[in-house]
Parts: C-alpha cells; structure tokens; sequence
C-alpha cells in the first residue's frame, strides 16, 4: 500500500510501535536535539513532540532512525527486497514468449504508475502565508556551536536550463522571518542549476513530505533524473505534483509546509557553522540567499526535521538505503562486484569496503579507480578491495583481511582527486589525498611468488557431525 503522506507513515509508525508522542513542553533550541541524540545512539523510536516552546505545530523527528522503520518508509520488508525490485527493472531485457511478455508488462507497469502527476489543488495550499513568516515554524537549534537553527529536511526543488527538475536536501540556516542560507555543495545539481542559471532562480522548499519522496530527495540519481519519479517507484504510486503560487515549480500536492522564493547569483551570506554529519561542525562560508516570496502548509502542519552528529544518527539509516538501493546499478556497471559497505563512521563519503569475483592481476586495483570514477562515490577517500567469499558487513572480518593480507608496499594506492566538501582533514578544500587498499588474495602474478596459505577451516563433515549430535542434546551451537 502506498504511503501518499506524512500523516499516513505517522499512523504507520504508531501502529508498529514505532513512534512515541510527546505532550511535554520542549524547547527547539538545543532541547530536541539532545534528547533525540540519546534516543537515536539507543536505536530508539521516532519521536512526535506535541508542545514545542514557541510555535503551535508538532515536530517529527527519527522517522528513519532504524532499518526497520527505513524498510517501513520505503514500501519494504527490507532495503535488499526493495533493491531487488529496483534491480529487476534496471536489469529488463526484450523478453521472448508470452510468459515472460507477461512479466515484463507487469514491470512497465509499475514504471508507468511511479511518473508524477501533476493535479490543480493539494493540501500543502490549505493555508497560504502571503507574507512569510518562519518564526512561526519550530526550527531546531541543534548543536550549541551552530551558527543559528537550521532547517535540516527540506526537499528542495529546482529546474535546469531545460526545465527538468532537481529535487535534493540541503539544509538551510534561518536568518530572519524571510530569509535563509542555501547551503548546496558544488557538486550537487541544485548548485549546477544555480551556476547555470544566469540570475535570479525560482526555488521551492517542501519540507513533511511523505518518507519516500524525502528519501528520493537523497539519492544520487544521474542528472536530469527526476527525484519524483523513483519516489512514485518506491511508494507504488505516483507523486501528486501542485503548481506553486509565486514560483514557476512544482511541489508535491501532500506535504505538510511550502516555502516558496528565489535565490539570486552574486548575493552570498555567511553560513555557518553547524553541527555536521560528520561528528565535527562544519565551517562557515558563503553561500546564496534563499528569499522567501510566500509559505503554504496543511492545517495543523506537522514539521518534520532531523539532527546529525557523530554516527549512529537517523541519517546512517537514509545512507545505508542508498546503498543498498543503488548496488544493483552499480553491479550493471562493474558486474564482478559482489557488495558493499559504507560503514556508518565513514559517514558515506570517507569509506567503502567492496568484495570482488577477482578474474585478472590488479583487478583490485581496477575496481578502486572505477569506484573513484562512479558519480558521488568519486568522493570516497578510502577503498578497501577484499575477495567474494568475505563479508563486507562483517567489520572484524575485514580488518582481519587487511592487517594479514596487505603488503604495504605492494598493495596500498595513493592518489588525488575529489573530496567531499565537509573533509577537514585535507589541506586543500574539495580535494586531496585518496588511499585504495587491496586486501584480496595475492596472485604470482601480482608479485607475490611465495605459497599463499589457505584459510583455517574444520571440514564440513565434522561440522555437520557435531550439529547433529549436539542438536540430540537440545544445545544449539
């Protein structure tokens, strides 16, 4: 069944257990935001606070903190059965016979209902705020360092030169009533569209949409991919689009709150600092103006926000479905990779741990400079190469694989190249030093003319003795 709004996935989550409701005043500077730290590093539920200091809307907060409720906002019993629905379509071929013509009917038709669909009115315009006004929403202050509160789950849309829209999350520091910070990295399409703009740009903000659309906000789709469209695939139904009242763009018809407006090329504000996914607050620096022409929102509007720190957060959990979503993709384009790990203290950008079907010498090192050359992964600065049969889940395995197989010497990689903007460690922005090791088998061929041994391993036969015997006791080994 699809979830078309955030109030839907809220009766979801309550009914699953999943939800606690609030009634105590809190306070949105600070207050919030600790207590959810503790509640999310507990792997604790998502949280509704009903009276919030200083506004008269609700806050949602952690709807995605865990796999279980990541799986729920995606129409899934798990992210790798969702992944396999998004794989059997990216892997259709012309099908032959009727069975499988059947099939693949089926298929186009679960693509043909994910396109969005425009309609004339929609329950995000039910009240509209002519002249904008953002004290009235509950933004979180949410470390003490940052430089202000910040919205930090807005859907933000955009067009290109050729009308197609971009929909992506950036957060936004609120300056005054009418004005924030637009905080898009330089290799986000949101500020490709802005530098290709030639002036003033149109920019619409949704911010409760319903799960799948804000987790499509987050994906790293191709440019000119349009975010709604897998949001549509995800939820089972497409994403009911409303033309904004001052903007020439679209929202979805849904949401909880619009902020419509513009930004304009040759204004920047200084931004900053904030309390950054990363674990550390990210610089201040100069970013575009978003002006405010008008709010909308539903009655009674839900506001839905998140914080992030030092890892586990509620955003480890929007990353590890992106990893699992897109594997498939990834393997149409490099079929000898067999899986991999973005581990959460990488934060999706420091770190990523492959396992390969290993065919030829140096094919590791193949892998690591396709890894280095694939959309936002180019930004990862550690590659670790391990063989098929090892877990990439399994983090003690793999250190284990590293310190016994690697050859410093022989089989660590050093190069440059692009860095994610929020890597303080380089000593030039955007880029720096990027390090692939490779902990897979070595080969004779690859240098390494000594025997190498095997893996420790008890036959099978013992192993299935000892279960059987065992079992005949009622103790499970």
């Amino acid at each position: 069944m699809a979830i078309d709004d955030l109030r839907q996935f809220i009766k979801l989550l309550k009914r699953e257990g999943e939800l606690i409701e609030i009634e105590a005043e809190v306070d949105p500077e600070l207050e919030i935001s600790e207590i959810t730290d503790r509640v999310s590093k507990a792997h604790g539920p998502a949280l509704l606070f009903r009276n919030v200091k200083g506004s008269r809307m609700p806050v949602l907060i952690n709807q995605f903190g865990s796999m279980k409720r990541m799986s729920m906002a995606l129409g899934g019993d798990g992210l790798d059965e969702v992944a396999g629905r998004l794989g059997r379509v990216l892997e259709m071929e012309a099908p032959h016979g009727l069975m499988e013509k059947l099939r693949a009917l089926g298929r186009l038709k679960d693509l043909a209902g994910a396109a969005p669909k425009i309609v004339k009115t929609g329950a995000c315009q039910e009240v509209v705020m002519e002249k904008p006004d953002l004290d009235a929403l509950p933004i979180l202050k949410t470390w003490p360092g940052d430089g202000g509160p910040f919205i930090t789950l807005p859907v933000i849309f955009t067009k290109d030169r050729q009308g197609r829209r971009n929909a992506g999350m950036y957060r936004l520091q609120k300056y005054d009533a009418a004005t924030t910070g637009m905080h898009w990295h330089v290799h986000k399409d949101g500020a490709a569209n802005f530098r290709d703009a030639g002036g003033r740009m149109p920019v619409a903000v949704a911010i409760g949409t319903d799960p799948a659309t804000t987790y499509a906000a987050t994906a790293p789709l191709p440019k000119g991919v349009d975010e709604m469209f897998l949001a549509g695939f995800l939820k089972g139904g497409p994403v009911e689009m409303v033309r904004c009242r001052t903007v020439d763009l679209e929202v979805p018809a849904a949401a909880e709150i619009i902020l419509e407006g513009y930004v304009e090329q040759g204004e920047l504000r200084r931004e900053g600092p904030f309390g950054d996914h990363t674990g550390y607050y990210s610089l201040a620096g100069d970013y575009p103006v978003f002006h405010l022409s008008c709010i909308t929102h539903r009655r009674d509007p839900i506001y839905a926000t998140t914080i992030v720190g030092q890892p586990p957060m509620e955003d480890c959990y929007l990353g590890k479905a992106t990893e699992r979503l897109f594997l498939p993709l990834l393997k149409m384009t490099l079929p000898e990779l067999v899986d991999m790990n973005l581990p959460l203290e990488g934060v999706f950008h420091n770190c990523a741990i492959i396992s390969i079907k290993k065919s030829y010498p140096m094919h590791a090192r193949k892998m690591m400079s396709a890894v280095w050359g694939l959309g936002m992964l180019s930004l990862t600065k550690f590659v670790v190469v391990v063989d098929e049969h090892v877990d990439v889940h399994n983090e003690s395995e793999v250190a284990w694989r590293v310190f016994n197989n690697v050859d410093p010497g022989r089989d660590i990689l050093i190069t440059e190249g692009p860095l994610d903007v929020l890597d303080h460690s380089s000593p030039t922005a955007n880029y720096g030093a990027k390090m692939g090791i490779d902990a897979t088998r070595k080969w004779p061929e690859e240098g390494h003319p000594r025997e190498w041994p095997d893996d420790i391993a008890m036959s099978a036969e013992v192993s299935e003795l000892v279960d059987r015997r065992w079992r005949e006791y009622g103790i499970e080994l």
